[in-house]
């Protein structure tokens, strides 16, 4: 796959790939990538989090009983 980008954009991604230690543009564009995939993904459970029904109040009990179960597993 051939990407084209303007100067100034060029530009840019030369100046990331040299700033943030990647190797070469395409491991810079592929964390991007990799990025947004990942948020897409995350915004995909958050909106089907707030279109589920609650099981239960997230109330001081509920982070309690939490706590404890937590507490067990590492026994």
């Amino acid at each position: 796959m051939n990407i084209s980008l303007s100067d100034t954009l060029k530009t840019f991604v030369d100046e990331q790939v040299s700033r943030r230690g990647y190797g070469t543009s395409s491991e810079y564009v592929r964390e991007l990538i990799h990025k947004d995939r990942d948020g897409q993904q995350l915004r995909g459970m958050l909106l089907a989090g707030v279109a589920s029904t609650p099981a239960a109040p997230v109330d001081s009990e509920y982070f309690d009983a939490l706590r404890a179960r937590v507490r067990g597993a590492r026994r």
